[in-house]
């Protein structure tokens, strides 16, 4: 059985989610702040987390923080009533895997917790590692270096690069790689991915405006090219 910890400060809210969510045969733990969620996750260790982004003392984006400093893996999906672009990104740069708003429709969350549980054992399936030239992923400790240097990158940086990795040379349009990092269920807009490029390359180019690997298709996307 799946285990799920719930984190929000919105006491019915909470239990309207565990309720759900245990009619769909999940094993549900609640917490209502950030510090008790922290404990039940290195207790528990969960399959997937939903975390309120506004809540006392340990908000949202800190707990999402420390959960992935500890697990790269884990689903993470952020509720909130907060829906600008930026609250969007800032959270995707922490490692969240989806961005629900308020007010919550339950049979669609479900749906999300499902979609992303079915994902989970893929990443499980992946190679090891990927070696282009100087660039090497490892996927399963999730670190990328380039000439013996290591790259410190976000949890969506990693899921885009390795995306493109994957498939070298490959010229990607926006919409393919926003459906694959972000999945075709979240609720946000292809240009998210402009952004990350230009992050990635400030971190694997040598001169970021002029870039030699992450080159961009006109009027299409992006590919990558590492020899």
């Amino acid at each position: 059985m799946k285990k799920i910890l719930i984190v929000d400060d919105e006491v019915d809210i909470a239990n309207s989610i565990q309720y759900v969510l245990s009619q769909e045969g999940f094993n549900t733990t609640l917490a209502h702040d950030g510090l008790r969620a922290m404990e039940l996750y290195e207790k528990d260790r969960p399959d997937l987390v939903i975390l309120d982004l506004m809540m006392p003392g340990i908000d949202g984006y800190e707990l999402c923080r420390r959960v992935r400093a500890l697990d790269k893996k884990t689903p993470i999906l952020m509720l909130t009533a907060r829906t600008s672009e930026i609250d969007t990104v800032v959270g995707l740069e922490l490692g969240a895997n989806d961005y629900i708003a308020k007010p919550v429709r339950l049979r669609e969350l479900v749906a999300r917790v499902k979609a992303h549980l079915r994902e989970a054992p893929d990443a499980q399936r992946q190679v090891s590692g990927i070696r282009l030239g100087e660039l090497h992923i490892d996927v399963d400790s999730r670190t990328v270096r380039v000439s013996e240097k290591d790259i410190d990158l976000t949890f969506k940086e990693f899921e885009l690069l390795l995306a493109m990795a994957r498939q070298p040379n490959r010229v990607f349009s926006r919409d393919q790689l926003f459906s694959q990092v972000w999945g075709s269920d979240f609720l946000g807009e292809s240009r998210t991915v402009d952004v990350h490029i230009r992050y990635l390359r400030e971190k694997l180019e040598d001169n970021p405006s002029q870039p030699k690997h992450i080159l961009t298709v006109r009027g299409v996307g992006y590919r990558l090219v590492w020899e």
